[in-house]
């Protein structure tokens, strides 16, 4: 039943990544246009010769696989965010529910649990949307911050469900949202927005919230660099001008330690 579960987790997951694609570009569309009077297809359509997509060409990662990344019309090139937007968000879904037990949660624990994978989702739109266009909506931003506030206080009701009260319950998100938001907000206003930018600094504020632990607050902002060098410094050598945009990488960090917080308080000793 675990399996079935984690599966199923997959599937809903790489169908949402599709919808959180599609659902970016057609905002950027949208707030691009200028003022201009723009219909916008409440069907799926390639943005290059504008054939309506069937049914059979949204199959996530399978259609993108089968059509070698072309439209099946014009034949012009999808793109990689479709298909990395569908890989991740399945990867996520099933990473995350490798995390609950389904036979034993409790009914809080299911409510973290939930509570969590809207976090996750809003968070996939945000890296999406900075991946392509380099910038972080405001009001996904603010949903972020509303998601996390919610999905710390289920797990500050948890654990309070069976212990004590302690210091450290209030000490340790503000711990983690000074070493994730407040780091990000030093250097955006050091660097006055050249490093990083001013949605950064709120991302990890939500990221901090949500985590509510200083060290693994530590442990993303450390994966989050790591991975942002590995794969931006090609980029950036190629093309010095390029500015790198944090924001998917702060995501893809923030799910590699929520999935892995048992092993990584293991490996420090907690």
């Amino acid at each position: 039943m675990q399996i079935f579960f984690i599966i199923l987790l997959f599937v809903i997951g790489s169908s949402l990544g599709s919808f959180l694609c599609c659902q970016a570009r057609r905002m950027h569309l949208k707030t691009t246009s200028k003022g201009k009077s723009k219909k916008l297809s409440s069907r799926s359509v390639c943005l290059s010769c504008g054939y309506q997509l069937r049914w059979y060409d949204n199959i996530p990662i399978i259609s993108w696989l089968v059509l070698h990344g072309k439209c099946r019309k014009c034949g012009k090139k999808i793109g990689l965010a479709e298909i990395l937007s569908e890989l991740g968000m399945g990867l996520t879904f099933l990473a995350l529910g490798t995390t609950i037990n389904i036979g034993s949660a409790s009914p809080l624990t299911w409510a973290v649990f939930i509570f969590t994978l809207f976090l996750v989702l809003n968070l996939g739109f945000l890296a999406i949307y900075d991946g392509l266009y380099g910038e972080l909506p405001t009001l996904c931003l603010t949903i972020s911050i509303i998601c996390a506030i919610i999905v710390i206080c289920l797990k500050e009701w948890l654990i309070l469900s069976s212990s004590s009260f302690s210091s450290n319950i209030i000490l340790d998100p503000i711990a983690s949202v000074a070493i994730l938001g407040g780091l990000y907000f030093i250097l955006y206003i050091i660097s006055k927005g050249k490093w990083v930018g001013d949605g950064d600094w709120v991302l990890g504020t939500a990221l901090g919230l949500a985590l509510a632990s200083p060290w693994l607050a530590l442990i993303t902002l450390f994966i989050a660099n790591v991975l942002a060098c590995l794969v931006m410094t090609p980029v950036v050598k190629k093309s010095k001008n390029k500015r790198i945009h944090f924001g998917p990488f702060m995501v893809i960090a923030f799910v590699i330690t929520l999935t892995f917080a048992d092993f990584f308080y293991y490996a420090i000793g907690m």
